[in-house]
């Protein structure tokens, strides 16, 4: 497969980055301890930008995968989102990633769960993604354990979208996403509180909750490293 490079926008300054390099950073930075819903509250508590795991007493965790889809394009790579449906009983109209709950077809292969809902959702035929590692598992409040695969995929493939779940795939510039400053802390009101979390704006689409936060990760894990 053909290196394209990616501006990366971060603290640490601007580099360049190829796929190879990004595979090489995902496993450099991945935290077996994972990341949540939660670490905000955390994080202003404390200032513990890595709290540890505080779901001991939350109970089982229902494990899912998702696909961060690297789309690399000639001006440079984007990350593929999808829009949910407004009829969904869950998370409707919300950004995603394509993906989806662990089955028993899966064998318990994440990477195996991440392209099967792909294809189920938007219709990307698994061989067309090269799977590069993987990011912080993510634990939501919802009481799942979201593990993120992430993938490059060259252009020239076709989409045929399940039009009951998805109402709209869209790409996102991975500079943008990379670059802090559209890093936004939000807050909203859980159950009597004001709960903090992760926020993206693209145009006109607010991406928010675990997506935002597994975005924030790869923003993390690519940032920190340059080319090597």
């Amino acid at each position: 497969m053909e290196q394209r490079d990616i501006l990366s926008i971060g603290k640490a300054g601007s580099f360049r980055l190829t796929s190879d390099a990004i595979a090489r950073n995902l496993a450099l930075g991945h935290d077996p301890r994972g990341r949540s819903d939660f670490d905000l509250d955390a994080m202003i508590r404390n200032g513990a930008v890595r709290p540890g795991d505080p779901f001991d007493e939350q109970g089982l965790l229902t494990p899912a995968a998702v696909l961060v889809p690297l789309v690399a394009r000639p001006e440079g790579m984007t990350v593929m989102l999808t829009r949910r449906t407004a009829h969904l009983a869950h998370h409707p109209g919300q950004i995603s990633f394509p993906g989806g709950r662990l089955e028993d077809a899966d064998k318990g292969d994440f990477t195996t769960c991440a392209l099967r809902e792909t294809e189920e959702e938007v219709g990307l035929a698994p061989h067309l993604v090269r799977i590069l590692g993987r990011l912080d598992d993510y634990i939501t409040g919802t009481g799942f354990v979201i593990t993120p695969l992430v993938g490059v995929i060259e252009p020239g493939f076709s989409l045929s979208p399940d039009s009951f779940e998805v109402a709209e795939v869209f790409e996102v510039p991975l500079a943008f996403v990379l670059d802090q400053a559209n890093h936004q802390l939000q807050h909203r009101e859980v159950k009597g509180r004001q709960r903090p979390f992760w926020a993206l704006t693209w145009d006109d689409k607010l991406i928010w909750g675990a997506t935002a936060g597994i975005l924030v990760n790869l923003s993390d894990v690519l940032a920190d490293r340059g080319e090597q």
